[in-house]
């Protein structure tokens, strides 16, 4: 009577649980690694400061190419 429910508990062991926890964190690291609200929004704003800082940038650099036409060649 042992082996019929001994038999049955080493395959589980062997093949059934393997993959079931290989499964099981796999579709929960997938799960963890997408950004949450919080974060989309935190990246949303990070985007618009480095648009927006860009186009200081390019600002800047038409405002020195007009009054300094050689600032670029300076050391």
């Amino acid at each position: 009577m042992s082996d019929i429910v001994f038999v049955p508990l080493i395959l589980f062991m062997v093949i059934v649980a393997p993959i079931w926890l290989i499964l099981h964190y796999a579709t929960r690291n997938s799960a963890n690694r997408r950004l949450n609200t919080k974060d989309e929004a935190l990246m949303e704003d990070l985007h618009e400061s480095a648009r927006k800082m860009e186009e200081r940038i390019h600002t800047l650099e038409r405002i020195l190419d007009a009054d300094s036409p050689n600032w670029r060649n300076r050391s």
